[in-house]
Parts: structure tokens; C-alpha cells; sequence
């Protein structure tokens, strides 16, 4: 199938503005906090979903690739959950050094 190249500077206008948003977010680290990585992780998510499905051709192919594209995308969001719940549930020690 042949994509017009309308949807081809779309889509790089668009990871443009999310580049933007990644620097902007870097600069409001410390405003932040511990938000700060998980919007990071997020905006590079849509990042790459955008390069695989429009620049990749995975929008226009057929069902089984795309099939296995959200069943990566749902297996790399489960390792991430269960990574942040892991962090989130540790109990901090304090050195008697």
C-alpha cells in the first residue's frame, strides 16, 4: 500500500514536538520528582510506537505482525509495572555505620 508523504512529515512533525517535550520535561526535572521518569519512559513509548507503526509499516500490514506489536508493547508494560512496584515497595535501611 502506498503511504502519501503527508502522513510520513505528520508523523515526523509529530516525534519533533514529543523531542520538545522530552527536553522541556528534563528541564522540569526537579519540579517533577520521581514523575520525572515515568513521563520520560511515556513520551519515548509514543516515540517508538510512532516509528514502528507509521516508518516500520506496521499500521498497513497484516494482523499477525500487528498482533505481535501490541503483545510486545503489553509484555514491555507489564515488566515495567511489576519494576516500578518492586522499587516502590522496598523498605529503605538505614546504615548504622
Amino acid at each position: 500500500m502506498f503511504t502519501p508523504m503527508s502522513v510520513y512529515i505528520k508523523v515526523a512533525v509529530a516525534l519533533y514536538v514529543f523531542t520538545v517535550l522530552t527536553v522541556v520535561a528534563h528541564y522540569f526535572e526537579h519540579a517533577l520528582g520521581p514523575m520525572a521518569a515515568p513521563i520520560a519512559l511515556l513520551i519515548a513509548t509514543f516515540k517508538a510506537a510512532l516509528v514502528m507503526l507509521y516508518f516500520m509499516g506496521l499500521k498497513y500490514d497484516d494482523n499477525q505482525n500487528a498482533n505481535d506489536f501490541w503483545f510486545g508493547l503489553f509484555l514491555s508494560a507489564s515488566i515495567y509495572f511489576f519494576s516500578v512496584l518492586d522499587i516502590l515497595t522496598r523498605i529503605t535501611q538505614t546504615s548504622t555505620l
